[in-house]
């Protein structure tokens, strides 16, 4: 399979007009034959080059991606795009295009069946493409919430020239291509009767005006690359991997269109002393001997505070525990979940003569014969 024209540029499948123009320009200029030491340079622009006719016009490229890379080749090479098949291996009879290198019939029979085509939309207003970033928090930041200052780098109208693309005194002409409409339209007689698409003016880029100098400062874009210190407000009880959504921070409108939006993935990195599943946590808690016999009151720190819980008497080490409402906060709703407490009976690596002398006496009441000199302490940690 050959590269897709979207690598060949490096764009992505939504790319509009302006990045396919401006990867264009990156690309020819890394592989004109004139500049470019690789072998295969001249290849490699032939096939940028024509990526960027195919993807700049609006007919052709809904085809392609409609037909994939392959399909859409195989199409061309009949002459179902180029206009200069006659009737060999034309799908549609050998009709070609119209003159001033139009799109075939066949572009225009797959645009009225199959939807696409309609060159007007990109003209109009148009909504900034949403920027993407993260952010990593701990888990006490996620029990709580927060408001935390993030700087992001991203477009932002030209200052100079108000995103226009030219000084405000660069003069202004009508574009004779489209004679000021911003649109061009082609009816055509098909096999299915008469077909009359619009299409953005390509000279003028649907503005239908042309100027003499474009801004110096964005390169004729009307954007450029800024930092932007937000304030980011994560919310209580977010989760690992969900997205805030920060309304209008994106990157700015064309044509007077709204601005896109700011997507934030979250990071809840892991804690040392809590696991989290859901809305709830779980905490292994340490507790002595005695405490398990006898049973006790113990008090521990938790992500809001200290807690304090009932050890019943004759507890089991790996017994867990639920205490209710003091999990995570739940997130967008009222309350919290749960906490679970796994406790763990912990023994003791050094004892001092009457503990010693206790535990033995313990043993013995119990029937147990233990060589204390040889495994005894072993047998105690083996028992819980």
């Amino acid at each position: 399979m050959s590269e897709d024209f979207y690598e060949v540029l490096g764009v992505s499948r939504d790319a509009d007009e302006d990045e396919i123009k401006r990867a264009y320009r990156r690309k020819a200029a890394e592989y004109h034959p004139d500049v470019s030491d690789e072998p295969d340079a001249e290849e490699k622009f032939k096939r940028v080059k024509k990526a960027k006719e195919v993807l700049m016009d609006e007919q052709k490229r809904a085809a392609y991606d409609r037909m994939g890379h392959d399909r859409f080749e195989q199409a061309e090479k009949r002459g179902g795009f180029d206009g200069a098949g006659g009737g060999g291996g034309d799908p549609f009879g050998g009709m070609g295009g119209m003159g001033g290198g139009a799109g075939s019939p066949f572009d225009d029979i797959f645009e009225q069946f199959f939807g696409g085509g309609g060159g007007g939309r990109r003209s109009g207003p148009r909504q900034g493409q949403d920027l993407q970033t993260s952010l990593t928090i701990d888990l006490e930041d996620a029990y709580h919430g927060l408001n935390r200052q993030m700087t992001v780098t991203r477009p932002e109208t030209c200052p100079d020239c108000d995103g226009r693309g030219h000084p405000p005194d660069a003069d202004a002409q009508t574009c004779p291509a489209c004679d000021g409409r911003g649109q061009q339209t082609r009816v055509q007689q098909t096999p299915f009767g008469r077909v009359q698409q619009s299409q953005t003016c390509r000279q003028c880029g649907g503005e239908g005006t042309l100027y003499s100098e474009t801004c110096s400062t964005c390169d004729g874009d009307g954007r450029v690359l800024r930092e932007a210190t937000l304030t980011v407000e994560v919310p209580a009880g977010i989760r690992d991997g969900q997205t805030l959504r920060m309304d209008g921070e994106g990157a700015p409108g064309e044509r007077g269109g709204p601005n896109g939006d700011l997507l934030i993935e979250i990071t809840v990195e892991p804690h040392p002393d809590f696991e989290r599943d859901g809305d709830d946590l779980l905490y292994r808690l340490p507790i002595s001997f005695p405490q398990a016999v006898f049973g006790d009151e113990v008090t521990f720190e938790t992500l809001d505070g200290s807690v304090s819980m009932d050890v019943p008497e004759g507890t089991q080490s790996g017994e867990t525990f639920r205490l209710r409402g003091k999990g995570m906060p739940r997130l967008k709703r009222r309350g919290h979940g749960d906490l679970f407490v796994k406790v763990q009976v912990v023994t003791p690596e050094q004892l001092s003569r009457e503990q010693r002398e206790a535990l033995e006496a313990f043993a013995e009441a119990g029937g147990e014969e233990i060589d204390v000199k040889e495994g005894f302490f072993e047998r105690i940690r083996n028992s819980f």
